[in-house]
């Protein structure tokens, strides 16, 4: 049985675990907790400047360590990592039940990855591409600059919507 990375806990387990909070009041999430994330969802979106404009697209991708990894056809995405261009790159997850949820920010450069090695390595990763662009598919890696994360805390028991 699949279980939701937004587990509910007592009122004294979550005080005990709580991380420090921004002035929002969410959770600010250690490195090693961004990096565990990143790794429980499948899609996130990646963005980057091109042509003038800000652009933020999906992508599926996997984690090689710290870095995210992902695959895409030959277009603006490829570009970007050809370049070495700084991009960002998101991934989060919501649970409408408990409106919790969580978004790690990834900030760093795109490359393109093309050693046939590396290519065979990354392979066994078990990224799932988008259909379309895994015929001919270039792989990409984002060397973070820098890894953030907020969580929204679980509200208290006599808080939590029904």
């Amino acid at each position: 049985v699949g279980r939701s990375n937004l587990i509910a806990h007592s009122p004294a387990e979550r005080e005990m675990s709580r991380f420090p909070a921004d002035h929002a009041g969410l959770e600010i999430l250690p490195y090693d907790e961004c990096l565990r994330l990143l790794g429980t969802v499948p899609v996130g979106r990646v963005s980057f400047f091109a042509d003038g404009e800000i652009v933020v697209l999906p992508v599926t991708h996997v984690m090689d360590g710290q870095a995210p990894v992902f695959r895409t056809a030959r277009g603006s995405k490829l570009s970007a990592a050809e370049s070495q261009n700084v991009v960002a790159f998101e991934a989060d997850a919501y649970d409408e039940r408990t409106r919790t949820g969580w978004s790690v920010l990834v900030n760093g450069r795109a490359h393109a990855i093309y050693e046939d090695p590396e290519i065979r390595r990354l392979s066994r990763l078990g990224l799932q591409p988008w259909a379309a662009a895994a015929k001919h598919a270039f792989w990409i890696r984002i060397r973070p600059a820098s890894i953030t994360g907020r969580r929204t805390p679980e509200p208290d028991d006599g808080q939590r919507s029904r």
